[in-house]
């Protein structure tokens, strides 16, 4: 079975923090991205949670270079055809089934899947995978979880995503086996419905100078 594509850890390597983007409006991808790259956050991932959200990968690849662009919320095999059809660097699922992993196995961009348990981890690592998404972060035991995971799979690394804040992402990002955090505080809703992008691109900057 082709395994993912060992990049996807150099491409959690590129932020310390992947902005987790839900964008409604079509017109706010572009200007969103270049705001997220200024203030120093080039991997960015597009969830597929709005029905703009494929035109937003596709606008972002075309119009912002610098960025890394993958695809969020990637549930159905489709999934995974539609983002590479979009442009999509790279993919990020909630969980990981065997239609997923068949289909990451056939994609043509690498793909971070999401975990919760040492199960579901002991089947990424037979699937190829040798770096996961914690999600949702905080509900599956936060750092304490991580700092167990850590002792039996020491090789693994993780995105940890799901309730991770500015307040506490620089305690994950202390830990060993975490590459980088996945937030969305980065793009507040107040911000992202009144275009403000200055905001926007001075809490890029922030979370680009947090480390451990």
């Amino acid at each position: 079975m082709k395994t993912a594509s060992p990049n996807i850890r150099d491409i959690m390597a590129t932020s310390t923090v992947i902005p987790v983007l839900t964008i409604q409006r079509l017109e706010h991808a572009v200007p969103l991205a270049e705001a997220l790259v200024r203030g120093g956050l080039r991997v960015l991932e597009v969830t597929l949670r709005t029905s703009c959200a494929l035109e937003a990968i596709r606008a972002m690849r075309a119009a912002v270079p610098a960025a890394i662009v993958g695809g969020g919320t990637l549930t159905r095999a489709r999934d995974l055809s539609a983002c590479a059809a979009a442009g999509a660097q790279f993919g990020v699922t909630p969980g990981l089934t065997a239609e997923l992993i068949a289909a990451a196995a056939k994609s043509r961009f690498p793909m971070l899947p999401g975990i919760m348990t040492p199960t579901e981890l002991i089947a990424a690592r037979a699937a190829g995978f040798d770096a996961c998404k914690l999600f949702p972060a905080q509900q599956a035991g936060g750092v304490g979880m991580l700092k167990a995971l850590g002792g039996p799979f020491p090789d693994h690394v993780f995105c940890p995503t799901g309730g991770v804040t500015r307040a506490n992402a620089v305690e994950y990002l202390a830990l060993p086996n975490v590459l980088c955090v996945g937030g969305s505080w980065i793009t507040p809703a107040a911000a992202m419905a009144t275009a403000d992008w200055t905001t926007i691109e001075s809490l890029a900057r922030e979370a680009a100078a947090l480390h451990s």
